[in-house]
């Protein structure tokens, strides 16, 4: 046995250990690089290790993303706007905590239509909805589950990379590719959807929880004003995404930075301590959030230089009987490990898809089912940019989150790969 040949299984030895690790909650950032390095060290490589954590450190889409989002929430903490809404909508919640958890999955899912980044729509949709189902008495760590479960969604929009691939390699349309892509989508977000609320009722999660933002009645008088400040932002990222206001450039930061803004006048706060607050939650994110995503970026460089991705793709391909069964665990396992729904799927679409003939299936059917796989593999993922993003809001471990989120993914991959063999 060559060196080569030996560094998947030291790769998959080293992957167990950083499982432990996570499990046994050591450091999460410690163990995601430490994992990372040595992977790229055994494969000798170690220069990608530094490479892969350059890139994260500096990754714009991310940092802006990310950043602005906790600076706002810092901003919302000191004027108190998040108290403000998650008292205002408490009391009428409660009255219809059954449905909630579907509402908040499906209102995550919508605005994943209008905006396709996981990372970005938990970061926008989050900020509002879980302290919402929090103050309802919901687990904040199936809170987190349940918006990332629903950014699944972002398969319905004709200009997600996928659909664009497929439609590419198999000569059809895009608006045909999304309604395939869509309808997966719709079936996988509503078996989540009902087996996030049964797990929930089981493990006696879905009430009980009590959030330190919500106050008794007489204790806390709502200024309607200022809850709807928190929503802002969001509102902002939607109106962005019409064509009329292309041009207005209302992404998640600029729009963080308006809110901020007007937290100021209704507030009526120093526009010296708002300031503060927003730059100190950025530095906040960046140490802990983004360290979180360079560790993870790191893992997964690890992951690639020691063969592991390589030979989870040549073990699908070979699996020529199995090719549907292949292009939902292949992707969906890829994902878990790397956090990365798009890169999975796109290297099993790269790799796999254009051969679907000879397997039997047709090229947009076995596409469809390799994309979706990975969406919903990275909805239970502890590594994921999203996963990281819900638990630094809702004040839990990604590892919570993606335990929640486990069960639902894997019967709704279930679901989305039968909608197409069916």
């Amino acid at each position: 046995m060559t060196w080569t040949t030996l560094m998947p299984w030291l790769g998959g030895l080293i992957v167990i250990g950083t499982i432990y690790g996570i499990i046994k909650r050591w450091e999460t950032r410690m163990v995601l690089l430490g994992s990372g390095l040595l992977m790229c060290v055994v494969a000798l490589k170690p220069v990608e290790a530094f490479k892969a954590f350059e890139k994260q450190m500096t990754n714009p889409g991310l940092i802006t993303a990310i950043l602005s989002v906790m600076g706002f929430a810092y901003v919302m903490k000191l004027t108190k706007a998040d108290e403000h809404l998650v008292n205002l909508v408490a009391g009428a919640v409660s009255k219809i905590q059954f449905a909630l958890i579907p509402a908040c999955l499906f209102a995550s899912w919508g605005v994943s239509i209008a905006l396709p980044s996981a990372s970005g729509a938990t970061a926008a949709v989050g900020a509002v909805l879980i302290p919402v189902m929090m103050a309802a008495g919901i687990n904040p760590a199936v809170a987190g589950a349940t918006i990332i479960a629903g950014t699944i969604g972002g398969n319905w929009n004709p200009g997600q990379s996928h659909n664009v691939m497929i439609a590419k390699m198999s000569g059809l349309t895009v608006p045909q590719v999304t309604y395939t892509m869509g309808m997966q989508a719709l079936w996988a977000g509503i078996i989540a959807a009902v087996a996030l609320i049964v797990q929930a009722y089981v493990m006696k999660e879905h009430k009980g929880y009590i959030s330190d933002k919500v106050h008794a009645a007489k204790e806390f008088k709502v200024n309607f004003m200022l809850a709807m400040v928190p929503i802002i932002p969001l509102a902002l990222v939607v109106l962005g995404t019409r064509p009329e206001l292309k041009n207005w450039n209302l992404t998640i930061m600029p729009s963080m930075v308006i809110g901020a803004i007007i937290a100021i006048v209704i507030a009526r706060k120093s526009p010296t301590e708002i300031t503060k607050a927003f730059f100190e939650g950025m530095g906040n994110a960046y140490g802990s959030t983004l360290g979180i995503i360079i560790g993870a970026g790191v893992f997964a460089a690890g992951l690639t230089q020691i063969g592991l991705i390589k030979a989870l793709i040549a073990t699908i391909t070979g699996a020529k009987g199995l090719v549907g069964v292949a292009a939902s665990v292949g992707p969906a396992a890829m994902a878990i490990l790397t956090g990365s729904g798009d890169a999975s799927a796109i290297a099993f679409n790269e790799a796999v898809t254009p051969h679907a003939a000879t397997f039997g299936w047709t090229i947009e059917h076995l596409g469809a089912v390799a994309a979706t796989a990975g969406a919903l593999g990275r909805g239970m993922s502890p590594v994921s940019a999203a996963a990281i993003i819900a638990a630094g809001i809702a004040g839990v471990s990604p590892i919570e989150i993606a335990k929640r989120n486990a069960i639902p993914m894997v019967l709704a991959i279930v679901a989305a790969t039968a909608y197409v063999m069916l």
